[in-house]
């Protein structure tokens, strides 16, 4: 089994977290910010927990970087223990509903008074406070709930779930960690700490900014499947081809859509002047469609090399791993036989890396308490009293 080390690399090596284990947002929150080099103490419950979906550890992708300590929450010790880490971290975040943290005795005010410049991130799909704040929910409510769901089909047709890519990671993980870096660097500044209120439904709001100017604007139907950046728009959206798969194009911009007609061999006059005139968008999505199906996705692929029209192939899992950018860019590495993204975003001096592959639920105990001060008799103690487990 991989040990882990404090001796990481990234622009937050140096950095003390403190993560309770949770599902999804906190999952992708942790796997970020240790990319980037933070030592994170993760913190799994002692046994498993159902969580919907069977996975071996060692596929859980987003746990990787660091390690795991299994820990009895609801046992005075292991509480103690935790309040005892929070006096030496930099951050803390977790991911249960409203008061779950405050019945552990583990709240805000618990864990700063043991540390006042301790940031404290908070996860959840509806926040902290609001008729909702202690409603169970997944994605799929958070985003139908801000409208992001109603936003995404076709027209007519049903909303299409986008994965859980909107609510649990944009706007639920990538606010956490945001805000948890912004917390950090005023508490550089004040000394002080404070708490992160993110929640998926008001981080998938904010994502929607543009979108609200846009119907300000009177350039955005509330009628999903209509709009330009929606699928409605004849000339941003997919299109199959004759091996019944996909391509997709979005020359936004005239003189880029201009290319596109050249090369699918357009050259009525029609389409150049009635580009964005929305009562002809289904004429002429019918009639491009008609050109994309005599050709196979790899044929067009030839077809659009090195133009600029926009253009791309709709590519699988697997398919995007071997495209030449991403080998070029060295996307994807390898991690012990399994294929996974690089971190991101990268840093020119002080670059991350995966620090190690996912941890077993309680595989770095001993080590993780060792490398933040506990003696190993504390240890001992702590193992077996059963406050704490070692894979």
């Amino acid at each position: 089994m991989v040990k882990p080390t404090n001796k990481t690399s990234g622009p937050l090596s140096g950095f003390r977290l403190i993560e309770i284990a949770g599902i999804g947002p906190t999952q992708l929150t942790g796997m970020l910010l240790a990319d980037m080099g933070a030592e994170i103490f993760r913190i799994d419950r002692l046994t498993a927990v159902d969580l919907g979906i069977a996975m071996p550890e060692e596929f859980n992708l987003m746990n990787r970087s660091r390690g795991s300590a299994a820990m009895d929450l609801k046992n005075q010790e292991g509480r103690d223990v935790v309040l005892r880490l929070c006096e030496q971290a930099d951050a803390l975040f977790e991911g249960f509903r409203p008061g779950v943290m405050e019945r552990l005795g583990l709240g805000p005010d618990e864990c700063m008074s043991r540390n006042p410049a301790l940031v404290y991130g908070r996860m959840t799909g509806w926040g902290q406070d609001g008729p909702l704040a202690n409603t169970v929910g997944h994605d799929p409510n958070y985003i139908s709930i801000s409208g992001v769901l109603n936003m995404i089909g076709e027209e007519n047709g049903p909303p299409i779930y986008p994965l859980n890519m909107v609510g649990d990671f944009g706007g639920g993980a990538l606010y956490l960690a945001m805000g948890l870096l912004a917390a950090l660097l005023e508490t550089s500044k004040s000394g002080e700490g404070q708490v992160v209120d993110a929640a998926m439904v008001d981080g998938v709001a904010s994502m929607l900014t543009y979108f609200y100017g846009m119907q300000a604007a009177g350039v955005w139907k509330d009628h999903r499947g209509t709009n330009i950046l929606d699928g409605g728009a004849h000339f941003a959206r997919p299109y199959k081809t004759k091996d019944n798969l996909y391509v997709v194009i979005a020359p936004l911009e005239s003189r880029f859509y201009n290319e596109l007609l050249d090369k699918l061999g357009i050259d009525d006059p029609d389409l150049r002047k009635h580009q964005v005139d929305k009562e002809r968008w289904l004429e002429f999505q019918q009639r491009l469609q008609g050109i994309f199906i005599t050709k196979t996705r790899d044929e067009w692929c030839e077809v659009f090399a090195d133009s600029d029209a926009c253009f791309s192939p709709v590519l699988s899992l697997d398919e995007a791993t071997k495209h030449p950018h991403a080998i070029a860019r060295n996307s994807y590495v390898d991690v012990e036989g399994i294929t996974q993204p690089a971190p991101a975003p990268r840093f020119e001096r002080t670059p991350g890396k995966i620090q190690k592959p996912p941890a077993q639920r309680g595989e770095h105990t001993n080590s993780l308490l060792e490398d933040w001060g506990f003696s190993r008799k504390e240890i001992d103690d702590l193992l077996k009293a059963g406050v704490v487990f070692q894979y």
